[in-house]
C-alpha cells in the first residue's frame, strides 16, 4: 500500500482491519499530531499494518476476550510525530528506541518488527482505583500472553504493551514498587504467578 497522500487515502488506510475488533483508525489518533498539526501517517503502511496486526491478534484481542473493552490511550506514532514529542518532552521515547514500538512502520535497531500501544483495561482500572495492586494485571499478562514489554503508569493504571518478533519479556513500572518487575534470568520470571490474580476472569 502507498503512503496515503490525500484525505481519501488516509480514510481508506484507516479502514484496514487488523483483527476482529480493531481497525487501523483506532490507533492513529495522537494529541501531539492533532494539537501541533503534524500528520500521523506512516512512511511504510504495509509494515505498520503487519506489525499492528500482530499486536492486535496476539495481545489486544486476548485482553479484550478476558476483560472486556479496552481503551486505547496512545498507540501508533510516525517517526516525525515521535521525534517532535521527544524533543519537546511530551512523553515520547528516543526516536531510535521508539522504532518497532510506538513507531510501528520502522524496524527496531536489530532489524525486528514490532508494535506497541498504551491501553487501559476498564475492568481493572476500577479495581486499581479501589486499591488493587498493578502487579496483579502484570503477572496475569506475563503468564498468559506473548508480550515483549510492559510498562505501567499511575494514571488509571494505563500501560504500554508491546509485541515484537523477538520479544524482550520485560516488565517495568512507574507505580510503586517502581522499576523492573521481571526480566529473563530474574528469580521471579519463571513459573506461574496465579496467587497474584485470584478472582480474575477465567481464561477465555
Amino acid at each position: 500500500m502507498r503512503k496515503p497522500g490525500s484525505m481519501k487515502g488516509l480514510e481508506a488506510f484507516g479502514r484496514v482491519r487488523l483483527s476482529p475488533s480493531f481497525f487501523m483508525r483506532d490507533f492513529l489518533y495522537s494529541e501531539i499530531s492533532s494539537f501541533h498539526g503534524i500528520p500521523n501517517i506512516p512512511d511504510n503502511p504495509d509494515l505498520a499494518i503487519a506489525s499492528g496486526t500482530k499486536l492486535c491478534t496476539e495481545l489486544l484481542e486476548p485482553l479484550k476476550a478476558n476483560f472486556g473493552d479496552l481503551s486505547i490511550r496512545s498507540s501508533y506514532r510516525n517517526a516525525t510525530v515521535n521525534a517532535y514529542g521527544n524533543k519537546h518532552n511530551l512523553n515520547c521515547a528516543n526516536p531510535e528506541r521508539a522504532k518497532g514500538r510506538h513507531v510501528w512502520d520502522h524496524l527496531d535497531g536489530n532489524g525486528h518488527m514490532g508494535a506497541m500501544a498504551c491501553v487501559l483495561v476498564p475492568w481493572f482500572t476500577d479495581k486499581y482505583a479501589a486499591g488493587a495492586d498493578w502487579r496483579a494485571l502484570a503477572w496475569w499478562i506475563h503468564d498468559h500472553l506473548p508480550y515483549s514489554r510492559l510498562q505501567f503508569f499511575p494514571k488509571l493504571c494505563a500501560f504500554n504493551i508491546g509485541w515484537s518478533e523477538v520479544p524482550d519479556r520485560r516488565i517495568y513500572s512507574y507505580i510503586a514498587p517502581r522499576g523492573c518487575l521481571t526480566k529473563p534470568g530474574a528469580g521471579n520470571f519463571a513459573g506461574d504467578h496465579k496467587e497474584w490474580y485470584q478472582g480474575f476472569p477465567d481464561v477465555a
